[in-house]
């Protein structure tokens, strides 16, 4: 698997997947001085685990007439029942038809956290250049920025509806800045990104000073950004995956706090040309962002507090603190990992359960890419 990093700091309807597989199985504060942020985030990028890199790598006779009518009749009520159903449920019913291959319909947004991994693929297969997704559950998430989807806003500690939603947008932007900007995914400062957080936050202007310059294990940008290095590999086409949820709560001194929980798959080619081997870094993200009332805490206006953030990631390198992600191709596997086996694409616990870690982790193997 890959890096786990965390920082310190909260479901009814049934999951996606398992609506899918039941488908094809049924044939569906008070106010006062303004005080500065604690070095929370700071302190847990010192806390952060490593976690490996994947394994480098679904009767009587009847006058023909009549036959044919209730023939007709059955078949019209079956494509009745079909069409409501895609209606009502869009994104599950395509396991009627198929199994995730390209340019099935995406499943709907997360709403929940799901109750067990994805199903495997049955019509798994390399992924290529045509098909960056074969064999991957990813292939039926969402592209990019559609797959993070925001909640409905309401009036929250000291914001209004309309300020609530416009930290929402503004949490969304980040994460994209982060994570998909083509630029950043490149490997150049993530500058945008950057200007989102709120600078008078204790310990975040070492840990961005120094990530960029000299990466290590605390000071990684890894924990924050997605970053891969251009001369060793770019990407196989222009879409990156995503799945994931965001949510949010009155948090501290009023403040709205948004918490994020994002899976996105990365796939890549080697830089070098002639070369079209398929390899996927799978990272996935859980950030709580604190927005927090100015007449309560010292931000720069228009900023974020960082409450915690952890990441987890699968064939992006193991102890390797380079500032990019080192993905592994066929040649560089190691046929084993030291640590546990685990799934990239298990969103059925937290970062944490998932990995089942306290303290220190080892590289270990991710049960597919």
């Amino acid at each position: 698997m890959g890096r786990n990093g965390e920082h310190i700091v909260g479901e009814g309807s049934i999951p996606d997947e398992e609506w899918e597989r039941f488908l094809r199985e049924a044939a569906a504060g008070t106010p006062g001085a303004p005080k500065e942020p604690s070095a929370r985030a700071r302190m847990v990028t010192r806390r952060l685990r490593e976690q490996p890199g994947p394994p480098a790598g679904w009767r009587t006779h009847t006058p023909a007439r009549r036959r044919a009518g209730r023939g007709w009749y059955v078949f019209g009520l079956l494509v009745a029942v079909a069409v409501l159903a895609a209606a009502l449920l869009p994104g599950r019913v395509t396991g009627w038809w198929g199994n995730g291959d390209a340019g099935a319909a995406p499943l709907a947004a997360e709403t929940v956290r799901p109750d067990q991994p994805p199903p495997t693929e049955r019509a798994a297969g390399l992924p290529t250049l045509d098909d960056p997704f074969r064999g991957s559950p990813a292939q039926r998430w969402s592209d990019g920025a559609t797959g993070l989807t925001l909640p409905a806003a309401r009036a929250t500690g000291w914001m209004s509806t309309a300020e609530v939603a416009r930290a929402l947008e503004r949490s969304r932007d980040f994460l994209v800045a982060a994570n998909l900007d083509p630029a950043v995914l490149r490997g150049e400062r993530p500058a945008k990104a950057i200007a989102s957080v709120n600078s008078q936050q204790k310990g975040m202007r070492d840990y961005l000073a120094n990530a960029f310059t000299a990466p290590t294990r605390e000071d990684d940008p890894l924990l924050l950004f997605s970053r891969f290095d251009a001369t060793k590999v770019r990407p196989a086409g222009d879409v990156v995956k995503t799945r994931g949820r965001i949510t949010y709560r009155e948090g501290e001194r009023g403040a709205v706090e948004v918490s994020t929980d994002v899976t996105y798959v990365y796939p890549l080619v080697r830089a070098g040309a002639g070369d079209d081997e398929v390899a996927r870094t799978i990272v996935r993200r859980e950030v709580v962002m604190s927005w927090d009332d100015p007449a309560k805490v010292r931000v720069d206006p228009g900023t974020f507090s960082l409450v915690s953030y952890k990441v987890d990631t699968a064939n992006g390198g193991c102890d390797a603190y380079t500032g990019s992600y080192v993905p592994e191709f066929t040649a560089e596997r190691a046929a084993t990992g030291e640590g546990p086996a685990v799934d990239p694409y298990d969103r059925s616990t937290s970062i944490d359960a998932h990995l089942g870690r306290t303290d220190g982790t080892t590289c270990g193997r991710a049960t597919r890419s």
